[in-house]
Order: C-alpha cells, then structure tokens, then sequence
C-alpha cells in the first residue's frame, strides 16, 4: 500500500490525502492557493471569523445555526457588496463578523481534517510563517506534518474518470512551505519543495500563466491572482479552533 510513513514530512493531494492524513493523527497543512487558502488569511487578517464547510451540504442551514452570514457566489456577493471567495473583498470593515465559506477543494479539504492535531492554512502569502508555526507544533506534539495542496476539479470529468485535476499553483504553495519545515522529507515532499525553489524567481508569472490563473482572469478576478501570488506577505497562520479559523497565538 502507498505510504510515505518513515517521513516527518509528507505530502499528499486532494481529499484522499486530507482523510488519510487525519486518519493517521498529522498536523495538516491545507494549500489551496487560487482561492481559498488566501482567502482565509485575508479574512484574519481583516479579523472576520470563517467557518469551512463543503458545498455539497446546507451551509445555509449551518450558517444560520452558528449565527453566521454565508458567503455566496463571487459574482452575486459582488452584486450585493458581501465578501466572497476572492481574498481582495476582505478589509476591516468585516471585523469580527462571521462567515460560513464553503468550495469544492479548500473548504472540503479542511473539514475532512477537523480532527488533527492541528489543522493550519497555508499559502504563498504567509509560507514560511506556517513552517515556522508546523515546526513548533511538531516539537510540542510529536505529530509528522503533512502538507496537502487540494488541487482543483475538472468540471466534465466522464465515468470513472478521477474529478481531481493537480494544479500548479498549489503544488509551488505546498513546496514553499516543505522548503522550510524540519526533519526528514519524503521523496514526495522533497521533489515539491525543489520545484518551487526553482520556480521561486518566476512564481508571479508562472501563477498567471497557469490553468487557474488564466481561468480567473477571464473571468475578471485578475486582482485575485496578483494578490495570491505574493510570496510571505504576512506572518499570519490561520489554525481552526473549534471549527472556526483563528490566529494562532
């Protein structure tokens, strides 16, 4: 059976390496880049309270049970003015309010994990902070990290065919973060964080070239895209506490 059990660090994809990472007992290190990861630190940041839930629930239902607003479609919440999933629509003004976000990848992701030692969002933005945070927690838990970038999912994907599409942007977010965490690297782990050290001087255009980033750019998120590309912009490392993302402290 595949594992990478003699390592520290691992790395693992999509909701499969979400569940199994969780089932082993890691600390877990979600990467979706364009956009929920970013989106999350941006909300805390702003100090808004987010609560992640996958889609395919009532997250209405759930968000009126927590006394939560949720977030709707980026292009109807832009309609009305609400934050959405697009990292740029968060600012102050969203201080301490609550928001339930659900997405098919980082959301679902997150809430398979719920139940790890420790559950941290990670992305371009704040990459070496989350090492800094992984390491600490490892010496203080003993937990191995696993790093798991969610990828997106294709949209006509036929019979029998896997909905999971690896993308770029988050295999570079993931290899930002494996770059600095301690002790020993598997062979997946160590292969992700090579690619973004040698990617590290282009990440910017590579994120806007890629698949995901021409995708949001056509449909006129190009801010998004720019904002998600900035390498440790903050020192901030969201961690979910009692379902809710937090600022670790």
């Amino acid at each position: 059976m595949f594992s990478q059990s003699p390592y520290e660090c691992k790395l693992e994809w999509g909701r499969r390496g979400a569940r199994e990472a969780a089932e082993r007992g890691e600390i877990v290190i979600i990467v979706d880049v364009l956009s929920f990861s970013s989106t999350i630190v941006a909300a805390v940041s702003a100090g808004a309270v987010i609560f992640p839930y996958p889609p395919n629930l009532d997250g209405k239902k759930y968000a009126s049970s927590i006394g939560a607003k949720y977030i709707l479609g980026r292009a109807e919440a832009a309609m009305r003015g609400y934050p959405t999933l697009s990292p740029v629509t968060f600012n102050e003004e969203h201080r301490n309010e609550r928001y339930v976000l659900t997405s098919l990848n980082g959301a679902y992701c997150s809430w398979i994990a719920t139940r790890v030692p420790a559950l941290l969002i990670g992305s371009f933005l704040n990459a070496s902070a989350t090492a800094v945070l992984a390491n600490k927690l490892q010496q203080e838990t003993g937990a191995v990290i696993t790093v798991v970038p969610c990828g997106e999912r294709w949209n006509d994907a036929l019979e029998n065919e896997d909905l999971l599409r690896p993308s770029i942007e988050d295999y570079l977010g993931a290899g930002a973060i494996l770059s600095e965490l301690g002790g020993r690297s598997s062979p997946e782990a160590e292969v992700c964080a090579g690619a973004f050290k040698s990617s590290e001087s282009r990440l910017k255009e590579l994120v806007w070239d890629s698949g995901s980033g021409r995708e949001l750019r056509e449909r006129g998120y190009e801010d998004d895209v720019r904002y998600c590309s900035q390498l440790n912009l903050t020192d901030i490392v969201p961690i979910l506490k009692e379902g809710r993302f937090i600022i670790y402290k």
